[in-house]
């Protein structure tokens, strides 16, 4: 009898987003409808990734340029895919993953305007045409999200670091990758409070996949 495969969703935002509460809330809710879920995050998500994320989100603002934070993002991202992400899918597990391939265009594409073609090379020859079935892009204000972020004092606060601008061109990078491929990519509001936005992810994942119930 063959395994029907599994989903794959990410979710993205600036930071501060809620992204890592929401996860959690939606994992339970398709947890209730008898499947296996598997949480990640990126950069992270598998061995390799981890070591590779403690280099892109501890330290100096300036530590490294756009181009270097690229290729360390693909070399996790890529570890990630094939150790962990696919053999899940292939199993039939759902995974749902703290930011993925879009956070790089936003961060290093928007954010740090090395453009959306070189990013999308990268990935082409990184990933070839694997992307999420459904990508959730959580929005808030950035004055919004920064704020939530510095509060949390992890360590990790590299990019919480970076000026204000860097951070409002990604959100508005975020906002035009969900332009361009609307069919995967769907924005969220934020605002308000937890269970509100709870259900609007709720509502909308119920939308792309309708075997799902509550």
């Amino acid at each position: 009898m063959s395994i029907k495969p599994g989903r794959f969703i990410s979710f993205e935002g600036g930071e501060g987003s809620g992204k890592s509460t929401q996860i959690k809330k939606i994992a339970a809710m398709i947890e209730r409808n008898g499947i296996q879920v598997i949480l990640s995050r990126e950069p992270g998500g598998s061995k390799g990734g981890e070591e590779i994320r403690e280099l892109l989100v501890t330290g100096d603002a300036g530590r490294w340029d756009g181009v270097t934070e690229l290729l360390l993002l693909y070399a996790a991202r890529n570890d990630h895919v094939e150790k962990i992400i696919k053999p899940a899918i292939a199993e039939g597990k759902w995974v749902l993953c703290d930011r993925f391939a879009d956070s790089t265009m936003a961060y290093q594409g928007y954010g740090h305007e090395l453009g959306r073609e070189r990013i999308e090379q990268v990935h082409i020859a990184s990933l070839g045409d694997f992307n999420p079935d459904l990508t959730i892009i959580i929005d808030i204000p950035v004055e919004v999200g920064l704020k939530r972020a510095l509060a949390r004092r992890d360590g990790e606060d590299r990019y919480e670091n970076m000026d204000i601008s860097f951070h409002q061109r990604m959100r508005d990078g975020y906002l035009d990758i969900a332009n361009h491929a609307p069919d995967r990519v769907k924005v969220i509001d934020g605002n308000g409070e937890i269970d509100e936005v709870s259900e609007r992810l709720q509502q909308q994942i119920l939308a792309t996949f309708p075997e799902l119930e509550i």
